[in-house]
């Protein structure tokens, strides 16, 4: 179940308690669900009943446990629990052929996984996004506008104060449509991110596209940028490596794969009914979560006009998947089974998720590094 569909069921869960009159409230549109606070557990959770203690004139507490009952009795919830003053924390139930219907479809979509078809973009977003003649707002709305394409807005232009020099994008790769000053049109978004000081601006560009452009993305845009060569060392320090190293090792065990004559099919990541099935299926929660959130995430980060968003969620993925893949490929005389066939096809995903992630981001994803 992806955070997607959690959000309609918990939406639904409300619907029938209000069907039923347990609960005297107007159903809301939409419930968020997210990971875990601290003190709560399981897999999501979400404040929904403390949003409709008051106006259901009952306790949070009381509202969550109404809500509790007709979660639990859903497909794909393990267990709901209710922690501190009223948060509904949810167990997605164990499945393989869940986990499996995940992965095939991340690798039937390919690096397009989480983009909405062409001209369907949804809510009121800005179609022409403009920005001050900064190095760093350039990027971010370079960036935007291809967020929100992938959402299905096929008609977003990009404007500037002023012409920014020719190197930002031999070196950047930015493209900028039109120039002049903002006209305040409903239709247009502003992007002002803390700017990069004009003395430092060469200093970017010397990082190179790659890591010049993850050095001004990674940053919440109320951050300040840091600029230094950490951006460039090979080494676990720098996320932008572990994002790359992880993508370029999913691509090595395919290759490593194909060698041995077995490729990827989504499915149980243990032998069915194996006391390491459920050890398997825990270690890969993680991994599998990130995967699902992968959607909603695009979605937020075009919505909110904040590609660190993004940035941080393919950090999330490779941390996600690195553990995973020393048990992918078969050890010593041992054959390839269905089991390293379904642990391919979760690490060629994870790489997938992270070669277009990075493409929306305007860095490379190399197959070698």
């Amino acid at each position: 179940m992806t955070p997607v569909e959690l959000s309609r069921t918990v939406l639904h869960a409300v619907r029938r308690a209000v069907d039923v009159g347990e609960l005297r409230v107007s159903v809301p549109e939409r419930v968020v669900v997210g990971p875990p606070g601290p003190g709560g557990r399981g897999d999501y959770a979400t404040n929904v009943a403390l949003q409709l203690a008051r106006p259901a004139g009952q306790p949070a507490q009381h509202v969550a446990q109404v809500l509790r009952r007709h979660l639990v009795a859903c497909d794909g919830i393990d267990d709901v629990s209710v922690t501190g003053p009223g948060f509904l924390n949810i167990s997605l139930r164990d499945s393989a052929g869940g986990s499996g219907r995940l992965v095939a479809d991340v690798l039937r979509c390919g690096p397009s996984y989480g983009h909405v078809e062409q001209g369907s973009g949804r809510g009121v977003q800005p179609h022409r996004l403009h920005c001050p003649c900064d190095v760093r707002a350039v990027v971010v709305t370079d960036v935007v506008a291809r967020l929100l394409q992938a959402q299905g807005h096929d008609a977003v232009r990009v404007s500037c104060d002023s012409p920014p020099p020719p190197e930002w994008a031999s070196l950047l790769g930015v493209r900028v449509e039109a120039f002049g000053p903002c006209n305040g049109s409903s239709a247009q978004a502003d992007i002002r991110p803390v700017p990069v000081p004009a003395p430092r601006c060469p200093e970017i560009l010397a990082l190179g596209r790659d890591a010049g452009r993850w050095a001004l993305l990674h940053p919440a845009g109320h951050d300040r940028v840091r600029i230094s060569d950490e951006h460039l060392v090979q080494r676990e320090s720098n996320p932008l490596f572990r994002v790359r190293y992880a993508h370029a090792r999913t691509r090595a065990l395919r290759r490593n794969a194909a060698d041995l004559g077995f490729r990827p099919e989504p499915g149980p990541l243990s032998p069915t009914d194996s006391a390491a099935d459920a050890t398997d299926t825990t270690a890969a929660r993680p991994l599998l979560t990130a995967l699902a959130d992968h959607p909603r995430v695009l979605a937020q980060a075009a919505a909110h006009r904040a590609p660190d968003r993004l940035a941080r969620h393919l950090v999330t993925v490779a941390d996600a998947v690195l553990p995973l893949l020393p048990a992918v490929l078969p050890l010593g005389e041992e054959k390839p089974s269905a089991a390293h066939r379904a642990r391919l096809a979760l690490a060629e995903a994870a790489g997938t998720v992270l070669a277009g992630g990075l493409s929306l981001l305007g860095i490379d994803a190399p197959d070698h590094l």
